[in-house]
């Protein structure tokens, strides 16, 4: 029976949301399956991964394929760094400690390049809302200025027609 570690599609249309399963091959897309390995949200910016990781090295090892997305996905998460340290230690090229040591090196240094792109989007979006806030702003400000003038201009247009016809009338009176 070939296993593959592939995504089940859920949530609503336009809105996925996959399971990361090991099913049959020959089973349906969104059919049955033997393991729930864990869960794929791309809805969220960076996309969040939930993974048995060593639910999935388990397979890995029993000779279960993964499909190219759900291979990203293993990659992402360091299931697939787990497996091929786990060959090393059945080689003898490692001991059990050197390999937890560098897992553990690589899962810091994966941790802190997402953290650094979820600052940078949070960074970025205040700037955007900051530069939106500044055109608004100037807009707004533009508008008062030519609003602004033509009422001025038209009060002493209209004082001076009625200065004018004040001249005028009391030229005539004299």
């Amino acid at each position: 029976m070939p296993v593959k570690i592939r995504l089940q599609r859920h949530g609503k249309k336009g809105k996925p949301y996959y399971w990361i399963v090991a099913a049959d091959a020959r089973a349906k897309r969104d059919g049955k399956y033997l393991e729930k390995l864990g869960a794929y949200n791309p809805n969220t910016n960076p996309a969040t991964v939930e993974l048995d990781v060593d639910g999935a090295v388990k397979w890995l090892q029993n000779g279960a394929q993964p499909t190219d997305t759900a291979r990203a996905i293993l990659s992402y998460k360091g299931a697939l760094l787990k497996n091929h340290l786990a060959g090393g230690i059945t080689k003898g090229a490692l001991t059990e400690e050197q390999a937890e040591a560098k897992f553990n090196a690589w899962l810091e240094e994966k941790a802190a390049k997402v953290q650094a792109k979820a600052d940078g989007l949070t960074e970025a979006q205040a700037k955007a809302k900051a530069e939106a806030l500044a055109a608004e702003k100037a807009v707004n400000d533009a508008r008062i200025a030519a609003a602004a003038p033509v009422v001025e201009e038209e009060a002493t247009e209209e004082a001076q027609a009625e200065g004018d016809t004040e001249v005028t009338a009391s030229n005539e009176e004299e």
